[in-house]
């Protein structure tokens, strides 16, 4: 059994019926919860108490959910371990010495211990998936644009979607069900005529849960095959070699640009974190010291007191990445990166109906393993990054253990392609 799962316990009750009516929901502490504090595990919000819900909170509640708390998270959403929460780690139900993953550990935990039936994350570059495949349970990153971010603190804003995380690939697919669709509120849900109706109103990811894989290709991605525990790969491939024997059609297929992914991603990540973290300075946001002083004083003060280490790494190393000169050498480089990673996507699509790479190339580090080295911390996000910078969605689902620890085995659909990806990771599970 994990612990420090919660950041703060407290039940909300939805609607009297609807499709998760007696489902109970924990929700990662980004996620404003009207009259609910929400920290982003840092101790620059920690008495932050928003004065409306998210709205994939609304839709939960409209749903009828009962939500049970707010869960533990990596600080602003920055690790991939939730070891820098400024309320200490959260340890991982299947081992209490190793980490549950990040940066919304929290709430895998908390589905992985039996304290909520389903949870909310949020990805930026991995953070629903990789705690998913730690704590052998399923975490959906949807398409960008698929789910609404208003209510979500932002950490990087081009990169970021809300996801599900459940037991099961039909518990995560309902709730994807209940949370997504068209937003007036977030401009990145928007679709107009010319675009067609919003993917979500036509779809129902629950039921593409039906394990059916008959004729699918599935291509494996041998780029991402490279330098992971050869426990993890020994395990993933008997899980590609499971579904071939299900009737999938299993060929390998090449991603050339994903040995930048990880690179252009932190740049592009911490430079938006850098603009959007700009704004707690103690006086109209976050903590207050409440010392006097000038305001270049008190400023560097509030942020010295109120943000961990971890966070104050990347806020420096964005803002070099934006300033006067070298603007041009890092984050236009790493736009171009990107650019390359979706065209290697696309053209990986034409192969292959969805993509298959184990989710992370380790087994769980133990607790305080990864803190010494960020960079070590960095390279563990290989095989998620790259999903997040093409704005494509992507499922972890268990693929079996290596040493008594969970494997999780990732599937890539293309764009909005959510329930061909739901359909393949049902027969993973199977």
């Amino acid at each position: 059994m994990g612990a420090n799962i919660f950041i703060t316990e407290e039940t909300v009750d939805g609607a009297d019926d609807g499709p998760l009516a007696g489902t109970t929901v924990a929700v990662k502490d980004n996620l404003s919860t009207e009259g609910v504090r929400t920290t982003c595990g840092s101790a620059m919000l920690e008495d932050y108490v928003p004065p409306y819900d998210a709205t994939v909170v609304e839709r939960l509640k409209d749903a009828g959910a009962t939500i049970v708390g707010k869960t533990n998270m990596d600080e602003f959403g920055m690790g991939g371990t939730t070891e820098t929460s400024a309320f200490g780690p959260t340890e991982n139900p299947v081992d209490a010495e190793r980490v549950p993953g990040g940066s919304s550990g929290g709430s895998a935990a908390a589905v992985a211990a039996g304290e909520a039936d389903v949870a909310l994350g949020t990805d930026t570059g991995g953070s629903v998936r990789n705690p998913a495949a730690f704590c052998g349970v399923v975490g959906i990153k949807p398409t960008y644009g698929l789910v609404s971010r208003y209510g979500l603190v932002a950490y990087a804003n081009s990169l970021e979607q809300v996801g599900p995380i459940g037991s099961t690939v039909e518990d995560a697919a309902a709730l994807l069900d209940v949370i997504s669709g068209a937003d007036e509120r977030d401009a990145t849900t928007r679709f107009d005529e010319s675009m067609g109706t919003h993917p979500a109103a036509d779809s129902e990811y629950a039921a593409a849960a039906d394990g059916d894989v008959e004729g699918l290709t599935v291509g494996v991605v041998a780029d991402l095959l490279d330098g992971a525990d050869d426990r993890v790969v020994e395990t993933f491939e008997q899980s590609v070699s499971d579904l071939e024997s299900r009737g999938a059609e299993v060929v390998e297929v090449s991603l050339e640009s994903v040995e930048h992914a990880v690179q252009a991603y932190y740049v592009i990540a911490m430079s938006e974190a850098s603009s959007n973290l700009a704004r707690y300075d103690g006086v109209r946001y976050g903590l207050s010291t409440g010392k006097d002083g000038n305001w270049n004083e008190t400023y560097a003060e509030t942020r010295e007191e109120g943000l961990g280490e971890e966070v104050k790494r990347r806020i420096l190393l964005g803002t070099y990445a934006l300033s006067a000169g070298y603007h041009d050498k890092y984050y236009k480089k790493a736009q171009d990166a990107r650019a390359w990673i979706k065209q290697d996507f696309d053209a990986a699509f034409e192969e292959a109906d969805v993509l298959a790479t184990p989710t992370m190339p380790v087994l769980p580090p133990k607790l305080g393993e990864s803190l010494s080295d960020p960079l070590q911390l960095y390279l563990m996000d290989a095989n998620t990054v790259p999903v997040n910078l093409a704005n494509l969605p992507a499922i972890s689902v268990p693929a079996g253990e290596a040493d008594g620890l969970p494997v999780g085995l990732q599937l890539i659909g293309p764009k909005f392609g959510e329930e061909t990806m739901i359909r393949a990771a049902s027969a993973v599970e199977n």
